[in-house]
């Protein structure tokens, strides 16, 4: 959908990959028609009645509640008529080749458009009841998004159609993934400009050159990377002069007539005619073999004047006649390149569309009044946001969908609470969330995918107790641990995420999970006091700890105390200690009386009654 030839892979490198407060307090026109077709998938995956208004009902409580945007929606009016081959190619896409369809029949036309045409009634009436405001368009859904974009009605687009940017959109959303840290997926045209070089009229450029909604087949033979470099080569206001000289026959056969200035001069210069020369087979350089084998030539300078060098493999040299003879080349290559598009460019019938080009230009695709700023008109619908018609809203879904009232009513409490916060921060009246529940506290700090929300604790009035009960799952095991991250797995249908009930004592509780900066500007006390009491306990912990580290200091410095027991290593330590000083205590003694044994005999050796022969025998043996 929007300009052919992969136009979205050519963009890819300048996506933009925003975070979940991207689109908060933010404008966004949504292109329903958009919604609408992804049906289809919903449909071979999941078996569900009428998907399409469930994709409308959970995306807009998302983009509502959980994003913080404030959507607009747009519906396409009456087709060009230059688009009837690109509806067939849509519609029969899933079963036929594009390429080999035959004519439709008028009734089949007919019937398909019926059937879509009912979807988006539908939709639009779920809308209406949502309290959102709906555009029709004059044409495509897509050009009245961009208008808005554009005038700064919206401040974003969300289209997957590229050709948004064609009629002037300069912020678009082509992807919202919403269980991601990351979930839109955006392309504004600045980066586009930036990187690419590509303004408006130059992606208009393209977009004939290689086919559109409104012309499939763009010029036979040039692709993508052909038609981007054709347009690169001219500036934004003459672009579209330039295929409208060519389209008449009128070919620029010279590469030179489209060159800047200096090029151009350059060129004029160089038009003499090239006096060929001889050069060297083992160095390269201009001259002849026997003569550089004397003497080096003045490109091979050595220092022992042995000759010169060989050349290396894919040697080019450099002297001012190769280089002229290179260039001449090349300029007959693009000039050749050049001829061949033109000549493509040149048997097409009726090129430029300028019908085409002018449903692009177009800043007038419909009438609307901006409530609050922006635009004002008299003649067409206002841009304003209303509150959702619960009751009513409720029979809708309970005839179209097999859904209980509860699940319905369940469902709908993330944009019925963002709704209250809102209205708390602008004008603080004590009222009650859906007539029933009073802000009672902030539970905890709840981490999902690496942003940051509270989870509130919405207390059942007492005025309310014998009304209407919502029914959620209880969560008996629910953690009160302040912070609490959560990662939950994607859903082909976006469903939002479920209220839980918490029951303390005889008190039951409603937990949500709403923006922080709303929350703070509803009710800033609640949220000091909150803050307060994690202070707190953040330094009675630190506490708490502190005097535990001091005690088990103190414990490692003094091991035997009256009271501790000692570790087993600690315990062998001093008992091999003990047995080494009891063992040198006794080799002590036992020495000292060997020492006195000795001395006895000596003197008994000594003594003077004893014959000489006697002492010897004595004292040897």
């Amino acid at each position: 959908m929007g300009v052919g030839g992969k136009f979205w892979d050519l963009l890819k490198p300048y996506a933009r990959f925003e975070g979940l407060d991207f689109l908060r307090d933010k404008r966004v026109a949504v292109d329903l028609s958009y919604w609408i077709v992804q049906h289809e998938t919903a449909i071979k995956k999941n078996s569900v009645p009428k998907p399409h208004l469930r994709l409308t009902f959970f995306r807009t409580i998302n983009l509502f509640a959980k994003f913080g945007a404030f959507p607009v929606f747009v519906v396409d009016g009456t087709p060009s008529p230059l688009k009837s081959q690109a509806r067939l190619a849509r519609f029969y896409r899933s079963t036929i080749d594009a390429s080999t369809l035959p004519v439709a029949e008028e009734g089949i036309l007919v019937e398909r458009n019926q059937t879509f045409l009912k979807c988006v009634q539908e939709c639009v009436e779920l809308l209406e009841l949502f309290g959102m405001p709906v555009l029709k368009a004059k044409g495509e859904a897509e050009a009245l998004c961009a208008q808005l974009n554009s005038e700064g009605s919206v401040d974003a687009c969300i289209t997957a159609d590229s050709d948004a940017f064609l009629f002037g959109a300069k912020c678009v959303v082509k992807c919202i993934r919403p269980n991601t840290k990351e979930p839109f997926e955006c392309y504004c045209i600045s980066d586009i400009e930036a990187g690419l070089g590509l303004k408006r009229k130059h992606l208009i450029a393209m977009s004939l050159l290689i086919g559109n909604d409104h012309d499939l087949n763009g010029v036979q033979g040039i692709g993508l990377d052909t038609a981007l470099q054709f347009v690169q080569n001219f500036s934004e206001d003459e672009i579209l002069n330039i295929l409208h000289k060519i389209g008449n026959g009128d070919i620029l056969q010279y590469w030179g007539d489209i060159k800047s200035t200096e090029e151009a001069v350059s060129h004029s210069d160089e038009s003499m005619p090239m006096i060929k020369s001889s050069h060297c087979s083992f160095c390269g350089h201009p001259g002849t073999k026997r003569a550089h084998f004397k003497v080096s030539c003045e490109y091979c300078i050595n220092d022992n004047n042995e000759g010169c060098l060989k050349k290396p493999d894919g040697f080019k040299c450099n002297c001012s006649l190769c280089n002229k003879n290179r260039k001449e080349k090349e300029q007959k290559k693009h000039e050749n390149w050049w001829i061949k598009v033109c000549s493509k460019i040149a048997l097409e019938t009726n090129f430029p569309n300028d019908e085409i080009v002018t449903m692009y230009l177009c800043e007038n695709n419909g009438t609307f009044t901006v409530m609050g700023g922006g635009i004002i008109a008299t003649d067409g619908p206002s841009i304003s946001w209303g509150s959702p018609m619960t009751e009513m809203l409720v029979d809708f879904l309970v005839y179209h969908q097999p859904w209980q009232p509860s699940y319905i009513r369940q469902k709908m409490l993330p944009m019925l609470s963002t709704i209250y916060l809102r209205e708390m921060a602008t004008n603080p009246v004590q009222t009650l969330l859906c007539g029933q529940y009073e802000f009672d506290s902030i539970h905890r700090v709840k981490i999902r995918y690496g942003h940051q929300s509270y989870v509130v604790k919405w207390k059942k009035a007492a005025s309310a107790i014998s009304g209407v009960k919502y029914t959620a799952p209880v969560d008996s095991d629910l953690h009160l641990e302040e912070f609490m991250e959560v990662d939950e797995p994607n859903d082909l249908l976006d469903e939002s995420s479920s209220p839980q009930i918490h029951v303390d004592g005889d008190c039951w509780f409603l937990l949500m999970d709403e923006n922080m900066k709303l929350v703070h500007s509803a009710f800033p006390k609640k949220v000091d006091h909150f803050l307060q009491e994690n202070e707190r306990r953040e330094l009675k912990r630190k506490r708490t700890s502190s005097l535990r580290s001091e005690e088990s200091n103190g414990k490692l410095e003094s091991p035997k105390s009256k009271g501790v027991q000692l570790s087993i290593t600690e315990f062998y330590r001093s008992a091999k200690v003990q047995s080494q000083e009891k063992s040198g205590a006794d080799l002590a003694k036992d020495s000292n009386c060997q020492v006195d044994r000795i001395s006895k005999e000596n003197r008994r050796v000594s003594s003077p009654n004893l014959s000489k022969s006697a002492r010897r025998r004595l004292l040897f043996n």
